[in-house]
């Protein structure tokens, strides 16, 4: 069901809202509007989803209470240039909660796109994306989920965390908005000075540099320690031998927190 007006939500100008009470899925609505050929800016927002996804596939709770919403790009670029946007999407998402939450209360950052607050997770970020003939995107379709007013107490990864228990107070419309307005200005700088500005702030927001972390992949596991993000968007370790190893996919994980 569509909700009558937007919800109330006024959103910058960049961007074209599409709400709902509940929906199958934001990412898939968000796709569909793509395919139609809709420009860029397009978000759908629900209430409830039905068949929220996360990353790998698996499945993302998505009761009422939180923020679920998907917005549609068209970054002039090739998919891998593409993905890196998800570092952009992780800093807008953080400086958006920040807004809501005490000074006091620690945020930060998790490779490759994990936003913490005490070490817990509160957010969640997909992308999905269609290349053209000519090796360009066709679209991008950021999906995002925060736990506002619940969360998951069961993970197959971190411990996870909602707004409320960390003391933020803040309706979904607020939320969003502060949401929209951190992501057009990070979009509007990508698009003119590229990845580098993005990669700065990231790091500024990052938990763990210096710090030994393993990394889990499906069949193999190794530790290293926690040096930098390069401009490919790895993660860039030191070895015990003092040699160094670029990190493109897997789970990260701190001693703390294993």
């Amino acid at each position: 069901m569509i909700m009558p007006n937007g919800g109330g939500v006024h959103l910058p100008p960049f961007f074209e809202l599409s709400a709902f009470q509940t929906i199958d899925s934001t990412n898939v609505e968000a796709r569909r509007l793509a395919e139609l050929g809709l420009p860029e800016g397009q978000i759908v927002w629900a209430l409830k989803q039905e068949s929220g996804v996360g990353r790998r596939g698996r499945q993302w709770s998505s009761p009422e209470g939180n923020l679920y919403c998907s917005v549609l790009l068209r970054p002039d670029c090739d998919a891998t240039q593409g993905a890196k946007l998800s570092f952009l999407i992780a800093v807008a998402l953080h400086d958006a909660i920040a807004e809501f939450l005490s000074s006091s209360v620690q945020m930060a950052l998790k490779w490759p796109n994990d936003i913490l607050i005490e070490g817990r997770k509160t957010a969640g970020i997909l992308l999905e994306s269609k290349s053209n003939s000519h090796n360009k995107l066709d679209w991008l379709v950021v999906g995002t989920g925060i736990n506002v007013a619940n969360y998951p107490k069961v993970t197959e990864g971190l411990p996870a965390i909602s707004l409320k228990e960390a003391g933020a107070l803040v309706k979904l419309d607020e939320l969003l908005k502060a949401y929209c307005l951190n992501l057009e200005k990070l979009y509007t700088l990508w698009k003119r000075d590229g990845f580098d500005p993005i990669r700065s702030l990231w790091l500024e927001r990052a938990t763990g540099i210096g710090s030994e972390v393993t990394v889990r992949l499906p069949k193999d596991s190794f530790r290293g320690v926690f040096k930098n993000l390069d401009e490919s968007g790895a993660l860039v370790l030191t070895m015990k031998d003092g040699s160094t190893k670029l990190v493109t996919a897997g789970e990260v994980f701190f001693s703390h927190t294993e």
